[in-house]
C-alpha cells in the first residue's frame, strides 16, 4: 500500500519539478530549528512548502509558519509513524509549486522513519551531540539511507560524554558516502555546508 502512494507522491514532485527532503531525528535534536534557520537565510528565491508532523499540538508547524512559507501539520496521534498516503494528502491542502523545495518534518525518532518511504528525493538526517555518538551504529538504517548527515549543537560536546569526532567518523560507518556537516545551535554558524548542499540539490535537477 505505501508504495503506490509513494510513487505516486515521487511523480508528483517529478512533474513539477520540485525537490523534496525528509528531514528525520531523535526529538529534540534541534531539526525544527535547524529547518526553520535553512528557510530564512536561504540565499535560493526557489519557494518552499513543509509538510509538518507530529504526535500532538501544532507548536513546531506554528514555528515554521512564522516564517512566512506554506507549511501544513497533521497529528499521528498514537501511531509511531505516518505513511506516503497521509504526506499524499498533505500535498494536496498545500498551495501548487514547481522547481521549488518540499520539506518533510515528521515525528522525531530513530525507528519508524526507516521503513517508510514518502517519494522524497532525499534524506536528511540530523542528530545533536547530546544524543550521543553511539547513535548512527544503534540505529544504522537512519543513517544509512541518508544523503547528508547533520551534527547538531556541536557547542555542547564540552558538556557532555560526546565527541564530535565520534559523531563524523560513526555515520561513516554505516553509510560510506555520506557526507556529514557540523553545526553550533544558538548561533547558526558552520551554515554554509548546508547551504551548499541545498544549492547542489537545486542544480541537479536544474541542469
Amino acid at each position: 500500500m505505501n508504495d503506490r502512494h509513494e510513487a505516486r507522491n515521487r511523480q508528483r514532485f517529478a512533474a513539477t519539478g520540485t525537490i523534496s527532503l525528509n528531514c528525520e531525528t531523535s526529538p529534540g535534536s534541534g531539526k525544527t530549528k535547524r529547518l526553520v534557520s535553512a528557510i530564512a537565510v536561504r540565499a535560493d528565491p526557489a519557494p518552499v512548502a513543509v509538510i509538518e508532523g507530529d504526535q500532538q499540538t501544532s507548536v513546531d508547524a506554528d514555528r515554521i509558519g512564522a516564517a512566512g512559507d506554506p507549511v501544513v501539520r497533521f497529528n499521528s496521534g498514537l501511531g509511531c509513524h505516518v505513511g506516503a498516503r497521509m504526506v499524499g494528502h498533505a500535498l494536496d491542502r498545500l498551495p501548487a509549486m514547481t522547481r521549488g523545495f518540499w520539506f518533510i518534518e515528521i515525528d522525531g525518532n530513530l525507528v519508524c522513519p526507516a521503513a517508510f518511504d514518502f517519494g522524497e528525493a532525499a534524506n536528511v538526517a540530523i542528530v545533536s551531540v547530546a544524543d550521543g555518538d553511539d547513535k548512527p551504529l544503534k540505529y544504522p538504517d537512519i543513517f544509512a539511507a541518508a544523503s547528508v548527515i547533520l551534527v547538531n549543537r556541536i557547542d555542547l560536546a564540552p558538556h557532555v560524554d560526546t565527541t564530535v569526532v565520534g559523531l563524523i567518523a560513526n555515520p561513516s560507518r554505516v553509510n560510506l558516502h555520506v557526507d556529514v556537516p557540523t553545526v553550533f545551535a544558538r548561533s547558526g554558524e558552520r551554515r554554509e555546508a548546508r547551504l551548499a548542499w541545498l544549492g547542489a540539490q537545486r542544480m541537479c535537477w536544474a541542469g
